[in-house]
């Protein structure tokens, strides 16, 4: 198993928290005593939605509407669809990529802009989206510049028909589809460019071009978040629409509709079941509501991230929603543990910049205490222990603030044994078996990483939820037949690889071991 360098696990998560930069979970300012008095708030989990139909009614209705209604809407949206690609195929018709990104389209290309707009907005109400603007729209010359958020499904892309088709940030393999890359393209795109390890700086460099020139190019529309959640919060904003120091136009979404069918999370349902119950409700609604031009003060040009918590700060207050130190690199935090079937995905993220603020990744700490243990760890430790053993201050509020995040049941006490496993998992494993790896040094009373049958009850319960009647079986089943007082984790896995309920750990481990031959 291959163990991640500190650097690599940092650059994974270059997070900050909140409260360092003067703002607090809920968007007002933050107190000048809160470092010594913390307080807790319910943690927000942006990147989850449940979407359930409950009623018979509601599922018959579904039933009723997908036979009667949807392939109606499905032909109508085709159609549209298929005249738009056409319309910009003809305006892009002897205009090669290189083209689109020196100058801006001039003369009748220019003059067919109104017209997919047109297209686009017919084609979310043949889908049933009824699109409601509020405000005005600026000019480019009062904001080179929108910033739109909260991005929480795919069908903001709608938002480019309303907004006179700005250019958009988008990954280049969008643009090289050969159907919807046509209209993307028409939007003269800044592009991303995820194999080059300069893609980061070339595009904040292109964007800075496009909105301080002088040429006649669109407005440059950008979602800061990086990445869709569920608008329970405004997470982080990026800085790279902030970083030309130019005026932007805030622009907020809302969709005010009975039944969620729209927003499309890193855990939640997929985009083809979001897409069908969308287009099998009688109506839908999608609010656009246009800020103000935001100016930005000297000391906000000359730092792109307090230009953009400024801004994200008066979106949430129009939106009436807390914003959230979340940001994208959060989702890898979180998509791990979902692949991992690690529970806790929101307590995770924030324990794990609690304990960047601390120096605890940094340093280490955990890893360190695993590698010289000389006895088991205590299971439960109360806050005196907790600082003791992690070697941390216990007057700090850092500290008292991750105790009482890692302290779900309100109780005085957590598992340390499970906070450490959490911790080498979350950096370390790659797959289920790697957690078995793990959860044997950290249960283990020894340096041989043996455990007993009371350890090896903890150390499966940990890696695979596996509970301990069952942990006692495969216990049994090794010392019947090599009368084993402890056991290590290849053998457990042996046991394990007989028995046809756990096939499917070895499986995905083989997978993982192809993906990484064939990078």
């Amino acid at each position: 198993m291959r163990y991640r360098s500190t650097k690599e696990i940092e650059s994974l998560d270059e997070i900050t928290i909140e409260a360092e930069n003067g703002m607090l979970s809920n968007g007002k300012p933050k107190d000048d005593n809160m470092d010594e008095q913390p307080t807790t708030t319910d943690i927000l989990n942006p990147f989850v939605h449940r979407l359930e139909l409950e009623t018979t009614y509601e599922k018959f209705k579904l039933a009723f509407l997908t036979v009667a209604l949807l392939p109606i809407r499905l032909f109508a949206i085709t159609v549209l669809v298929v005249v738009a690609w056409l319309l910009a195929s003809v305006g892009l018709y002897g205009v090669t990529e290189e083209d689109l990104r020196r100058e801006p389209l001039k003369g009748w290309r220019r003059k067919v802009v109104p017209y997919l707009c047109m297209l686009g907005r017919h084609t979310y109400q043949a889908g049933g989206m009824k699109i409601i603007v509020k405000g005005k729209q600026a000019s480019r010359t009062e904001a080179p510049i929108l910033v739109v958020a909260p991005h929480s499904t795919f069908i903001d892309g709608g938002i480019v028909y309303v907004t006179g088709f700005p250019s958009i940030i988008v990954r280049r393999e969008s643009g090289q589809n050969p159907f919807l890359g046509k209209l993307i393209n028409y939007t003269q795109p800044v592009y991303v460019w995820r194999d080059d390890p300069n893609s980061r700086q070339n595009t904040v460099k292109e964007i800075i071009e496009r909105a301080t020139s002088k040429q006649d190019w669109p407005q440059v529309m950008i979602f800061p978040e990086g990445t869709c959640t569920n608008r329970s919060c405004l997470i982080t904003f990026k800085a790279g629409a902030f970083y030309p120091g130019v005026p932007v136009q805030p622009v907020c979404i809302r969709y005010p509709n009975k039944l969620d069918t729209v927003t499309w999370t890193w855990e939640g349902p997929g985009a083809l079941k979001l897409l069908w119950l969308t287009l099998t409700q009688l109506n839908s609604s999608c609010e656009i509501e246009f800020l103000p031009v935001y100016k930005p003060s000297e000391a906000e040009k000359l730092d792109p991230k307090l230009y953009a918590n400024n801004v994200r700060r008066l979106m949430a207050e129009a939106l009436k929603i807390p914003v959230s130190d979340y940001t994208y690199d959060d989702c890898r935090i979180i998509n791990k543990a979902h692949q991992l079937h690690i529970p806790n995905a929101a307590a995770i993220i924030e324990a794990h910049k609690l304990r960047l603020k601390l120096d605890l990744a940094k340093n280490n700490t955990e890893e360190e205490l695993v590698r010289r243990k000389t006895h088991r760890f205590p299971e439960t430790v109360d806050y005196q222990d907790f600082t003791r053993l992690l070697g941390l201050d216990e007057n700090n509020a850092t500290a008292h603030l991750l105790f009482k995040v890692l302290d779900k049941h309100h109780c005085g006490a957590i598992d340390f044994e499970q906070y450490i496993f959490t911790v080498m998992a979350m950096a370390h494993a790659n797959t289920e078996l790697d957690l078995v790896e793990i959860a044997f040094e950290v249960c283990s009373s020894n340096s041989s990483n043996t455990l007993n049958v009371q350890e090896l009850r903890k150390a499966l319960r940990l890696a695979l939820n596996i509970q301990g009647d069952e942990s006692d079986k495969i216990f049994h089943h090794m010392q019947r037949e090599h009368q084993y007082t402890f056991v290590n984790h290849e053998m457990v896995l042996n046991v394990l690889s007989t028995r046809a309920e756990y096939q499917h750990l070895f499986a995905a481990c083989d997978e993982a071991r192809r993906k990484k031959k064939s990078i």
